[in-house]
């Protein structure tokens, strides 16, 4: 699944939650006690659909990163000398924009 994919269906469940929530707030004072445990138990079970699928997208993140990282540390140790390059001139970029300040 595409990562922007990924971010419209994250994007669509915290809408849903949210939604489901202010149905909750808005409507607590005008309902039955029974209306209100529906809708609390609504509110609840896409509270936990959302932290699953947030962690779910925090565990991805978290093993891309480390690819990226492991990527970058294979690379860096096959050419020494253009990782001391890059880091140099990320360096004097970084000097040059905290000196104008």
């Amino acid at each position: 699944m595409a990562k922007d994919q990924q971010s419209e269906l994250l994007r669509n469940e915290l809408k849903s939650l949210a939604d489901t929530l202010e149905e909750v707030l808005n409507s607590s004072s005008d309902k039955s006690k029974a209306e209100l445990e529906k809708l609390r138990s609504k509110a609840e079970s896409a509270l936990k659909d959302t932290r699953s699928r947030l962690s779910e997208t925090g565990e991805r993140i978290v093993n891309q990163t480390k690819e990226a990282a492991d990527y970058a540390d294979d690379y860096v140790r096959q050419n020494p000398w253009t990782g001391v390059g890059i880091g140099a001139a990320v360096g004097v970029v970084l000097g040059v924009l905290l000196a104008r300040r």
